[in-house]
């Protein structure tokens, strides 16, 4: 298959290319118009450029598409609602758009998020059915791209599938993020270029981890066998604390270091609990194959069995 992924130079959009690649696909990468050392194959466009996405679109003629491009953060979204909403929403759409004029036929899978559910109370887990309830500007542009993606599902035929990524972990994420930013300070204190201090944020709230591999698996399985117009959480279905990840992660290093509370790595409005339930995923045959503690070590730098 033709699949045109873009955000392919992103966190999850290398390891899926790599991974659509091992499997025989055709992939054509867009990358974000700030992006180093891209290809000379690869596409390059602003999501939220209606004429760029248009022209890239007609370029790649996809046969599918998988939607990751996008402002990832939700802490970050908080200072730039008006931003955030313009690349995952009206990005999204514009990307609809392109896809209803150049490709009506194309398979279409969109990257959403866990964080559209907002509080899941704990010790249970969010289903494709709950209550949405976002709270941040990230989440409701990605509950908006979801709309989006629904409406065209219904109005114009275009075979679009949403998947609900909830957290992943692995090499090449951004720093930015809670377990690339521990895993950067720890380096830091092993070269001896930090004093043995770790700043973090909320240690309580509750997260629900999977490999990035296994999220890239889930997206083409997804793009391939998903129901037009449903959604589906990508997620491991268990919930553990952002202490005990970062406990682990002190054991896997070898290092001892003191906990220090950073108040600016706080958000103005978090998640106590968010779990979600993979039980429509798995029901199309998707199983991890990895762990947390594969991808905890990945990102430490140290080698995996």
């Amino acid at each position: 298959m033709r699949i045109l992924v873009t955000g392919a130079d992103g966190f999850a959009g290398q390891h899926l290319c790599e991974l659509l690649r091992a499997a025989g696909d055709e992939v054509v990468e867009a990358h974000g118009p700030r992006a180093e050392g891209m290809s000379s194959a690869a596409l390059n466009f602003d999501i939220a450029d209606e004429a760029a996405v248009r022209a890239a679109m007609e370029k790649a003629r996809p046969e599918g598409i998988i939607h990751l491009a996008g402002f990832s953060s939700v802490a970050r979204s908080h200072g730039n609602p008006a931003r955030v909403f313009a690349v995952n929403a009206l990005g999204t759409v514009n990307l609809l758009t392109a896809a209803r004029e150049s490709a009506p036929e194309a398979r279409v899978l969109l990257a959403s998020s866990g964080e559209v559910y907002g509080p899941v109370p704990e010790g249970t887990r969010a289903t494709e059915e709950q209550v949405l309830i976002p709270l941040s500007p990230y989440a409701t542009s990605k509950r908006a791209a979801e709309l989006a993606g629904q409406q065209f599902h219904h109005s114009y035929g275009l075979q679009v599938v949403v998947a609900r990524a909830f957290h992943h972990l692995g090499d090449g994420q951004d720093p930015t993020f809670v377990v690339p930013s521990f895993a950067a300070q720890l380096r830091a204190i092993r070269q001896r270029k930090a004093d043995p201090v770790l700043r973090v944020g909320n240690l309580d709230a509750i997260r629900d981890f999977s490999h990035v591999r296994d999220v890239a698996r889930a997206y083409r399985l997804l793009l391939t066998a998903g129901v037009a117009g449903q959604m589906y959480n990508v997620c491991s279905g268990t919930g553990r604390t952002i202490r005990s990840v970062l406990e682990e992660m002190l054991v896997l290093s070898g290092l001892s270091v003191r906990i220090e509370l950073d108040p600016a790595r706080l958000r103005p409005s978090d998640i106590p609990s968010l779990v979600g339930a993979p039980d429509k995923l798995r029901a199309l045959g998707w199983e991890p194959r990895h762990t947390v503690t594969d991808a905890l070590r990945q990102v430490l730098g140290l080698s995996t069995p």
